[in-house]
């Protein structure tokens, strides 16, 4: 095992990135699945590759199996470039629909393991040894569990293929609790908490040590988790609302139980997590970026704070559109007066911290 933080600087001269989102299993689905997977070996129409890894210093990241909704994408944007929206929350998705998309998209990802293109990590000592060893270190992540039946028996499954990180809920109610809709400006403070099955899921995660994600729940289901979990309190992909006032980002009472729990945020790339306006417009200066990282500290500490990009999922500001781009943010950070032990907390040493804990490590 390499230990040494001078193993994971990468050839850009900044510490190598370990992500907390991205949607990449889930866009190679939409794409064509397996047919076009060896397109992530070789470069394809993505945000991250291993090409693309190499050149920006990304070291790895949660890897979400998503259950994409029937809806029409075009409407939701336009509604959610007004100056205020409040788009209903889309339909739950029953189990039986849900698990082909889920058993596809892990067949994705260990196909891109058997190709050489990353490995599926499940232990600290392995993230590492990839990182150092320029190999993408992947965490298989499921967001949103409506692939998760009420017995938890396919929770098991997933553990043993690889799951080691869960958010019960993405923006879609579950058998297990309730996520927040796409609101601006609002909080989370929408509607009820984890049921008695979302409690159920929470204690076994504990057991087994799957990281629990709070990034797409809702205030109370929040809360739920608090009360009930053994574990650090992490949300892998979300902003302050402090700076933002949407329904996704979380309040400074939130970010206080977070650092009691000694857990961790990963800051959004989301635009419209970012902006105080709350729209979808990718023409924004880094600095602003940065400012969500530098509040977090201020609330959180700097051993809890990471990166949460929403890669491939999500509009990115235009400097830092793909993991390439990387070294334009870790400039500004510098920049702005991060020194290199900050930037190395922030870019991996946090994560590895955190998945220790949760990881029962």
């Amino acid at each position: 095992m390499h230990s040494s933080n001078a193993d994971l600087i990468s050839e850009t001269g900044f510490p190598l990135v370990f992500d907390g989102h991205n949607d990449v299993l889930s866009k190679l689905m939409k794409i064509g699945g397996l047919d076009v997977a060896d397109s992530f070996l070789t470069g394809w129409d993505g945000a991250i590759d291993v090409k693309r890894a190499k050149t920006g210093g990304f070291g790895g990241g949660f890897f979400a199996i998503y259950i994409p909704s029937p809806t029409d994408e075009k409407l939701r944007l336009k509604a959610m470039s007004q100056p205020s929206f409040d788009l209903p929350l889309p339909e739950p998705i029953p189990f039986s629909k849900a698990t082909p998309f889920a058993q596809e998209q892990v067949a994705i990802l260990h196909h891109l393991e058997k190709i050489g293109a990353l490995k599926v990590c499940t232990t600290t000592s392995e993230l590492r040894e990839c990182m150092a060893n320029g190999i993408i270190a992947a965490i298989m992540h499921i967001e949103g569990a409506e692939t998760i039946d009420e017995d938890l028996h396919a929770l098991d499954l997933f553990y043993r293929a690889g799951l080691r990180s869960l958010g019960p809920v993405w923006s879609r109610s579950t058998i297990f609790g309730h996520g927040v809709p796409f609101r601006f400006p609002s909080d989370g403070d929408i509607g009820e908490g984890l049921t008695e099955h979302g409690v159920r899921l929470v204690k076994r995660c504990n057991e087994l040590g799957i990281l629990i994600d709070l990034s797409h729940l809702n205030e109370a289901g929040f809360w739920d988790v608090a009360k009930h979990s053994d574990a650090p309190l992490v949300a892998t992909h979300s902003n302050p609302h402090k700076l933002c006032e949407s329904s996704r980002n979380l309040t400074d009472k939130q970010l206080g139980a977070i650092a009691e729990s000694d857990g961790m945020v990963g800051v959004n790339f989301s635009v419209s997590f970012l902006r105080s306006d709350g729209q979808k417009i990718s023409n924004i200066d880094l600095e602003l970026v940065v400012r969500h990282f530098d509040y977090l500290i201020e609330k959180l500490g700097e051993d809890r704070v990471g990166f949460g990009s929403d890669y491939d999922g999500a509009i990115v500001p235009d400097k830092i559109s793909s993991i390439s781009d990387l070294p334009n943010l870790l400039e500004a950070m510098r920049s702005y007066g991060f020194d290199e032990n900050l930037l190395i907390k922030l870019c991996y040493n946090n994560w590895l911290r955190v998945l220790g804990k949760t990881w029962n490590e």
